[in-house]
């Protein structure tokens, strides 16, 4: 754990030092035998690995990425500008979202503390855990994922509970009739995260859609052997990564048009040279010197796309109207839950907002699956199930354009 916290992420920092210092107070360490050469050691590991590699990419050394980061975020409080949440959003809302189950947290946590032969290992897991999310709680930009390592322990202890209940349920029947209420909330749980939490997850991340889906627009369309990118800010926070990102082709572009008659087709051979850009110099940005290199960009439509625009073509310029900027293609993005009452009907065409009407989005996760029989036999299912069970009502997931791959148009 001090490994991976130097290395990855600060806050586990945190984290291990709330158990540590519990565990020194029950006497289950010592800090001659325990704490000072675990310390120690994984020190001198983590400061080792991270300084060396993350100082050879950044060419600054030495650089410790999570200390820069933590005086960033925490000590000059940069990380609010994000956004910020009462003190009590990680325990009301952030714990209860991630557990999802909510018989987790009303009845396995409760029942491991009231019995006495699962209340010592509860505590000793519990403790630690909830003082580590109420100290991380004053800092006021809250996010799931600082406190997802809470969600291991928390099951945990549930379990304990939940075993225990379990281990009696032929001596009483309200134990029975909770496990039988715990498997069917697990199995609906497992449902509800997997084919309903796990598409809209990656519903969220439209930067990668729309990044692969312009790869894929300029390899078939674009005969440039060099091609140049902007990447905007809402692309960059929703997907875009250097993962993603295409190396150095082996081959360059050679690219050969044929004849307007089509008589002649056009020979390609290679791959364009892709160059990527994040710049968010805002002063930089406002000339049109500066978008004027680039051959596209991923933009938010609205206000980042008609300012693009307008310092590229105000509105009283007299340059060449052939120079512009197209749109040729649109990556939607997670926009709600759409709740069909009875009668009404799940829509097929483009909602009012410009997005996908409700269904389309899980008609097409289910045909990249299963093909065109797997969406008949989906419509039907859904059919079936609003008419029998749900007596009507259904819900659907709701998309709305995120970002815009615009084309420079010389």
């Amino acid at each position: 754990m001090t490994i991976a916290g130097i290395i990855f992420r600060s806050e586990i920092a945190l984290l291990l030092a709330a158990h540590t210092i519990f565990l020194f107070i029950v006497r289950r360490i010592s800090i001659r035998r325990v704490i000072i050469p675990a310390g120690v050691s994984g020190l001198l590991v983590g400061l080792t690995l991270t300084v060396t590699v993350d100082s050879f990419f950044w060419q600054q050394f030495p650089l410790w990425p999570e200390l820069a980061a933590f005086k960033f975020n925490v000590i000059s409080g940069n990380a609010a500008a994000w956004g910020t949440h009462p003190w009590h959003f990680y325990f009301l809302n952030a714990i209860p979202r991630l557990l999802l189950n909510p018989l987790t947290y009303l009845v396995g946590v409760p029942s491991s503390l009231l019995h006495i032969s699962t209340r010592r290992s509860a505590l000793h897991i519990l403790i630690p855990t909830l003082a580590y999310v109420a100290i991380y709680s004053f800092q006021p930009h809250k996010e799931w994922r600082f406190i997802i390592y809470t969600v291991p322990p928390l099951t945990a202890v549930s379990a304990l509970g939940t075993a225990y209940i379990w281990t009696h349920r032929m001596k009483s029947i309200l134990h029975r009739l909770l496990s039988l209420i715990f498997i069917l909330s697990t199995l609906l749980s497992f449902l509800l995260s997997t084919f309903v939490l796990l598409p809209i997850s990656a519903a969220n991340y439209p930067g990668a859609h729309a990044l692969n889906a312009l790869h894929a627009y300029a390899n078939n369309n674009d005969p440039k052997p060099t091609i140049f990118v902007h990447l905007g800010n809402l692309a960059c926070q929703t997907g875009v990564t250097r993962f993603l990102q295409l190396p150095p082709p082996e081959k360059p572009l050679v690219y050969l048009p044929g004849s307007p008659d089509g008589s002649v087709p056009a020979l390609r051979s290679g791959s364009p040279l892709w160059r990527y850009d994040k710049t968010e110099n805002e002063t930089l940005k406002a000339t049109p010197a500066f978008w004027a290199q680039f051959d596209y960009v991923l933009a938010e439509p609205g206000e980042e796309t008609d300012r693009i625009r307008s310092i590229v073509q105000p509105e009283d310029s007299d340059s060449d109207a052939h120079d512009r900027w197209e749109v040729v293609d649109v990556a939607e993005g997670f926009a709600g839950i759409r709740v069909l009452r009875p009668q009404e009907e799940r829509e097929k065409e483009p909602g009012p907002t410009g997005g996908a009407g409700g269904g389309k989005f899980e008609e097409e996760l289910v045909g990249k699956v299963l093909g065109s029989k797997g969406v008949e036999l989906w419509r039907l299912g859904v059919a079936m199930l609003r008419r029998y069970v749900t007596r009507g009502w259904w819900a659907e997931v709701r998309m709305e354009p995120k970002i815009q791959i615009l084309k420079h148009v010389r």
